[in-house]
């Protein structure tokens, strides 16, 4: 898919690939998934190659960050599919030229059609090239900072509902919630993961920015840049200790929950062998027994096994252990 931004012009996203120039005014050009013809297109019209797919994902800095005669290529790592529950990092390529703008991505961060829709009613962040570029990258940090602080408050409803579960002591999470409560953990996890990788990704592919734009003009934009961009940074960390936390601390409501059980089973293994005992010695078929001609020997009998059985039952209650 291909779309073309100018400055106070509506997006065109129906263009002739078999042309040899761009609409009048285009500044900011957006391939999504784009096809072999567009890439040729706009390599045509533009004059500098544009990264494949297979170049998006390399990780080495040299080969995501690098000057191709006039043209400035580089790629960094968006979080995407926040609002599909699929979160993934997608690599989006920035080529800039001293005209145009180029961006190259096989996923659709939602921070793009906003941004395009911001384009179209404020034409002064599409007004050249480069400070499309900067507009677009303070956009990016805008979308990583609000889906950090959902993250957060995600956060802190999970530690509420983990820690705050009723006045009654006796109250225990069961095994449904406890898995509800591991999925929203993990799913926090990888929302904060992706976000750290997105986040260095952007701090390297500014400070390379920094080093290689005309200083005039956007200076200012990129230290802005460079300081939220760390901040956030940071601020995921600080959310990955948290998640962290809260995944020992639902694993420990898990081990307690096992010992419980374990230990209802263990109090009645202990309850139940001394009736057992008595039932068994008198289950006996001798004839030499006493009791087999005793009148209460039966309710004797009973009376024992029930003594023998609660007996236990008030010592553990007395030590607390029930």
């Amino acid at each position: 898919m291909l779309q073309i931004y100018s400055a106070g012009e509506k997006r065109v996203t129906t263009v002739d690939l078999a042309a040899d120039a761009l609409p009048d005014g285009a500044v900011w050009i957006d391939l999504l998934d784009p096809s072999a013809e567009e890439e040729a297109f706009v390599e045509r019209v533009v004059g500098v190659g544009v990264p494949t797919r297979d170049e998006a994902v390399e990780i080495e800095p040299s080969s995501r960050q690098y000057r191709n005669g006039d043209a400035i290529v580089v790629i960094a790592s968006v979080v995407a599919g926040i609002d599909d529950d699929n979160v993934v990092t997608t690599p989006v390529s920035f080529v800039l030229t001293p005209r145009h703008l180029v961006t190259i991505r096989y996923a659709s961060p939602k921070v793009f059609e906003v941004f395009g829709a911001h384009v179209e009613r404020s034409p002064e962040l599409c007004s050249d090239a480069t400070m499309t570029l900067i507009h677009l990258l303070d956009a990016i940090v805008d979308r990583m900072a609000d889906i950090l602080e959902h993250v957060g408050e995600e956060m802190d409803n999970i530690s509420h509902s983990t820690f705050r579960r009723g006045a009654s002591k006796q109250q225990r999470m069961t095994n449904a919630a406890l898995e509800v409560l591991l999925v929203r953990i993990g799913h926090a996890q990888n929302i904060v993961s992706k976000s750290r990788i997105s986040g260095v990704s952007l701090s390297r592919l500014i400070s390379f920015l920094g080093a290689t734009l005309d200083p005039k003009g956007t200076r200012e934009h990129l230290d802005g840049l460079t300081k939220d961009v760390v901040s956030l940074t940071d601020h995921a960390s600080y959310l990955a200790g948290n998640v962290t936390f809260l995944l020992d601390a639902a694993l420990g409501l898990i081990n307690i929950e096992q010992n419980a059980i374990i230990k209802i089973f263990s109090v009645a293994a202990v309850i139940f062998m001394p009736p057992t005992l008595v039932a068994s010695i008198y289950g006996m078929n001798f004839h030499n027994m006493p009791e087999l001609n005793f009148t209460y020997g039966y309710p004797m009998a009973l009376g024992i096994m029930v003594c023998s059985a609660v007996m236990p039952y008030m010592f553990f209650k007395s030590r607390g252990w029930l």
